[in-house]
């Protein structure tokens, strides 16, 4: 487990029992930020090597349900999970080997979050996914 990183007080804030699995996906998540389901379970295992992957899944669940974690899918890719959470970021994806960054939504005004169109929803989160390639795969394109 990290040793800078104490899952304990952020699943009791959240009313989520401590357990071993629970501590171990979190922190997991926290240490490999948009890591997809079989990257935590290999992770979880490398602690907990008896883990269940329903156990994993199971508590993915609950740590997204509780807001301790956030579930994103781009395109074309497996569901991956982060810890950031409670704000508006947004995500750039490399098209060639799957990487993913944050991007910071923008400051004061947040365009993303005026539709041309609301249908008559209140809307308070914008989706948005960013493609291109990373500096590692333009710099090998460009060689």
């Amino acid at each position: 487990m990290h040793p800078a990183f104490d899952a304990e007080p952020l699943l009791r804030g959240a009313a989520l029992r401590v357990t071993r699995p629970r501590v171990a996906v979190l922190t997991a998540v926290h240490q490999h930020p948009h890591a997809d389901t079989d990257s935590i379970i290999r992770t979880v295992r490398a602690d907990l090597a008896d883990v269940s992957t329903q156990a994993v899944y199971d508590v993915l669940r609950a740590l997204t349900t509780a807001g301790l974690v956030r579930r994103i899918e781009p395109a074309g890719s497996a569901a991956r999970y982060e810890a950031r959470v409670g704000d508006n970021h947004h995500h750039v994806v490399c098209r060639s080997c799957g990487d993913i960054a944050d991007v910071d939504c923008a400051v004061g005004y947040t365009p993303c979050l005026t539709a041309s169109h609301d249908h008559g929803f209140s809307i308070d989160e914008a989706e948005v996914v960013y493609w291109g390639l990373c500096p590692d795969c333009s710099t090998a394109r460009s060689s």
